[in-house]
This record gives structure tokens, sequence and C-alpha cells, in this order.
């Protein structure tokens, strides 16, 4: 062991004196601005604990995405009001396992290249992949199961091209600030948590999870779990609920083995429950294997087909840059509209709270203000990202929590984001693998990334009811609506119309009809910190020489690398590694 550290050491000193120590701020290297504690082993090591904690998006955005149908088109001759998700059609079945594969591949390729460009631009250990929650609000209510919803998969991949684009100059301008600003804590807060809800939601369903809860007639939702043939023409189990054993295995060892694993801290406790799971769900020769022989769609027999390449590369062949720009034609101008505010909403709030969370993590930003170095190329290049991504076909591209895995791990520059990245390109080979899990694998790691979403309501003003309100509105219409637009709408309207009626009536009887907790209330401003950076396209309109550059950066740098350096001697005093939070 002697032997390996003083090897790894030797590495380590040798890459911080090259180009590579000193572009990305290594210890050791000749940069007056090195990061205490960074080391070449540790970023590689970190990297790929980063990718072994979130590589579960490769199967789980495949499995939802899917569900939208993408570019499928049902056979005219079916009868959509008798068959109205086209199940009966054995070539819209076809194409959907081909869907599938195409969004295998498009997943790991946008998570490579996304996660490697903001490792090398932005120098931040911070992973970007198609986001959980919005990747779902993109299936199930904008395009609609099988593509049943107001908007077509064309339409809703130009949404997410456009909205990227807006994203990129509200960053370069300096405005995403302030956009993040004007919606109130507690929403910002509930918005997190509902997501999580409707993760949890989804990962119940039989479509996209392990099928404990179906749709009913009587009540919105019932207890589901039964074969195939025990439901009736709406999908209800008329007999035998939770007799279906592909349930049980998802709920067992998907869930519970993972949740387990989860509180023993093991890093990749998601993808070893998926692993097991689909690896059992492999033979043929069982009741619960998802290549089952008398498949009436033979998409079984598709599916093991491609399951027994192991290893080759699908390109893309349904979904690469299909945007439709004919938006007034397609006749849904207005749920158009809602789903492109509703993108570029959700992306700056989880954006910014992401990475916000996770460069105080790393202890590179300033805590008053919020500001960090190259936060402009960092928000840039996830923006860029979402336009690419959207030519891929998949859903926006985002910041993932899981990068605090690595963070823990000692990461602190773009070298394990790059690292991760790479990983994620080795992945894009392995399709067959990944495209053989089934969603009764994933439908456990939905819920517990739901569960996890969900510690945010601590954060919550719970105090004043001007805050708590529309927190909860927010919070319970994103699972019951089945839509995060509709929750953030919903918590926006009460947020205006409690605190605007109590506004109104203090303004009237000249301040003597007040709330009795109003002094508990979360304070609100549209403005800015005074000690915010100010974008530079308004140092250049004041005529500054060097415009581009922050003249705050050196103090957030100093003030952080003191922080930074107290972090790491409170986690090696203390013994453990302090977890991120969102």
């Amino acid at each position: 062991m002697d032997a390996i550290r003083r090897w790894i050491t030797t590495i380590d000193n040798a890459v911080a004196k090259t180009v590579v120590g000193h572009y990305f701020r290594l210890e050791g290297s000749s940069h007056p601005k090195a990061r205490t504690g960074a080391r070449f082993m540790t970023e590689i090591r970190a990297g790929i604990t980063i990718f072994f904690t979130m590589a579960y998006i490769i199967s789980v955005n495949a499995t939802i995405l899917t569900d939208s149908g993408g570019t499928c088109e049902c056979a005219e001759t079916v009868d959509r009001k008798e068959d109205p998700f086209c199940l009966t059609d054995n070539e819209y079945a076809a194409c959907l396992v081909v869907l599938q594969r195409d969004l295998i591949t498009a997943t790991a390729a946008i998570s490579a290249l996304s996660s490697f460009a903001m490792g090398l631009l932005a120098n931040l250990p911070i992973a970007l992949a198609p986001g959980m929650g919005i990747n779902a609000y993109f299936t199930y209510q904008v395009v609609g199961f099988h593509g049943t919803g107001p908007v077509s998969y064309r339409l809703a991949i130009t949404a997410v091209f456009i909205e990227g684009l807006i994203f990129v100059a509200l960053s370069i301008f300096g405005l995403r600030q302030w956009l993040a600003r004007i919606i109130p804590n507690s929403i910002k807060i509930a918005c997190g948590a509902g997501i999580g809800l409707y993760l949890c939601f989804i990962g119940l369903t039989r479509s996209a999870g392990i099928g404990i809860i179906n749709g009913a007639q009587a009540t919105p939702v019932e207890l589901g779990g039964c074969l195939a043939g025990y439901r009736n023409e709406f999908g209800e189990c008329t007999s035998h609920k939770l007799g279906n054993p592909t349930v049980w295995i998802g709920l067992l060892l998907g869930t519970f083995l993972t949740a387990l694993l989860m509180m023993y801290k093991v890093k990749s406790a998601m993808i070893i429950g998926i692993l097991i799971v689909s690896i059992l769900s492999w033979p043929r020769n069982t009741n619960f294997t998802y290549f089952p022989h008398n498949d009436p769609t033979n998409a079984g027999d598709l599916r093991f087909d491609f399951f027994k390449k192991v290893v080759t590369f699908h390109d893309i062949k349904t979904i690469l840059a299909v945007q439709e720009w004919n938006i007034a034609g397609a006749g849904a101008g207005g749920q158009f509209a809602l789903a492109l505010f509703t993108f570029l909403y959700v992306d700056i709030l989880d954006v910014t709270g992401t990475l916000y969370s996770m460069v105080r993590f790393c202890g590179v930003v300033d805590p008053e203000t919020g500001d960090f170095e190259r936060q402009t190329i960092a928000y840039t290049t996830d923006a860029t990202m979402i336009s690419i991504g959207a030519l891929f076909g998949t859903s926006p591209v985002t910041a993932f929590i899981e990068s605090g895995a690595g963070i823990a791990q000692g990461a602190k520059t773009g070298l394990a984001a790059m690292t991760t990245g790479l990983c994620f390109f080795i992945a894009i080979f392995f399709a067959p693998i990944f495209a053989s899990i089934p969603p009764w694998a994933t439908g456990g790691a939905l819920m517990l990334v739901g569960c996890m979403m969900m510690k945010a309501v601590m954060g919550i003003n719970w105090n004043y009811a001007g805050d708590a309100i529309p927190a909860f509105a927010t919070l319970i219409f994103m699972p019951f609506s089945y839509s995060i637009a509709y929750g953030l709408i919903a918590g926006l309207f009460a947020y205006t119309f409690l605190n605007g009626s109590a506004f109104i009536l203090k303004l009237i009887s000249g301040g003597r009809i007040r709330p009795a907790d109003e002094d508990l209330k979360e304070y609100w401003t549209y403005k800015l910190p005074q000690n915010a950076s100010t974008p530079w396209f308004i140092r250049a309109m004041r005529g500054e020489k060097r415009f581009w550059e922050d003249p705050n950066k050196d103090q957030i740098m100093e003030l952080n690398s003191v922080a930074s350096g107290k972090g790491d001697i409170d986690r090696r005093e203390s013994g453990h590694q302090s977890q991120p939070s969102q």
C-alpha cells in the first residue's frame, strides 16, 4: 500500500507541474490561485465516483422519454378511440424499441459532452445530464403518453432548443440572477420537493416504474400490480392485486435494498439496485423476464436480439435534429409557450440551486451574493448543452446534485467532471446493456431520488401563512396535477393573491390591519444585493476598459480559499465528509 501511495503522490506532483496542473489550478502548480487539496489522482477517482452515482440516468431517462412515443407514428388502421395509446400496433411497438435505443445513445452522448465541457471550460467538478423531473414533465404533460398530449414530440424538442438559446442570452447578459430572485424563496424550495413527489409518483406507476398503482374509474388511483390478464379495458386490476412478480422484485431489491445501501453511504447504491433487478430480469425462462417469448407485439424478441450484442455502437436513427419550426401551423401555440416558459424557469431554478449548492460545497462561492468564479461560463455552458441536447432528441440538460458524491471524495476542479464525461462516452458502446434495463428496475431509483429531493421542505418558512400556503400549493399541485408547470403557477398565484391582498389591506388601513405573524414573513425583493457582481455589459456601458473581468472575483476566491482550507481541516478532524445540500 505504501508503494501505491508513493506512486500516486509521484503522479500528482508530476501533473501539477504541467500545463494541465496550471490550467486546472492543482495544488503544487505554479498558479497563484491554486486550489488547496486539488490533486490529479483524487480528481480522477472522484470523477469515476460521480459517474457511478448518476449512471442510472442513462436507463431511467431513456425509459421515461420512450413513453412519449418520440417520432413514432401509430398506423392509420388503429382505432384511436378504442386504443388511444396505440398498444395493439406491432409496428409502433417495434418503433418504440428503436426509440429507446436511440435515447440510450443520446443520453449517454449528451451527458459525456456536457460534463466534459463543464469541467474543461468552467473548471468545476459538476457533471451534467438530462434532468430528472423535467424529463417527466416533457413526456407526460407536454407530449403525453405515446403522443396523446397537447404538443407533438417534434414541437416539444423545438421548445427545448429555443429555451436553451434564451438561457444562453440570460446567462451572458447576467439576467439569470435577477430572474431566479423574482420567485419567493419558499416557492423555489417547494419546486424541488414537488418535483421529488412527482418523480416518486412516476416510480410507482406501471409505464415507467414498478407498477404498484394504477389509474381507476371510481377513484383517481388504486392499488395495482396485477398481471396483464387481470386488467380491464381501463387498466384497472380486477383481481390478483400485487400478484405480478415484477412488482415485488422492483420493491424489495430495486427500492428497499437500494435504500439499505444508501443508509450505509454506498456511493453506487442506485446503480447496484438497478443492476441486480435487471440481471434477474434477463433470463427468458422466468415469469418476470424483460424478454418474454409470448409477447404479442414481438418486443421481447427484438429486445433480446439487441441485448445479445452486449457491446456495439447504436447510431441515433429517429430523433436526431427533428425540430418542427412551423410552430403556428402546428396549432399548439399556447401550449408551446407554456412548455417553453416552464422549461426555462425550471432550468433556471434547478441549475441555480444545484450549481450554488455544489460550488458552496467546494468552497469557491461568495456566501452573501452567491457569485463564484467563471459563473457566466458555467451557466452558459449548461444552457448551450440544453440546445445541443435538443438536437440529440433529449429533454433539458442540467447540473446533477450527485456531483456532491465526487466533491465529498475531494474533487475541486473540472478534471473530475471531465473524467465523468469520459465514463459516459465509454457507456455509449454498452447501449445493449442499458437498453435492457426494465422499468421495474428503475422505478425504485425514481422513488428514492424523490425522497432525497423532499428533504428541501425543511427550508420552507412554515411560520407564516403567506409563505407556507403558496409553498404547499406548489408542492401538492405538481404530483396531483401531474405537471410541474401547473404546480409552479398554483404557487405563484397563491403567493400573489395572499401577499398582494395583505399589502392592499395594510395600505388602505394605514398600517392598522396587518397579518398576525407578519414579522415572521420571508424577506422578498426583486433587487440584487449591492455587492453582487455587475453584469459585464453594464460594466462595458460604464466605459470600464477591462469590462470582461469581474472586479469582485479576487475577493471571492480569497474569502473562499480560507473557507475551503478550513473545510478540509474540519473534514479530516471529524473523520467524515459532509454531505451536499440542495
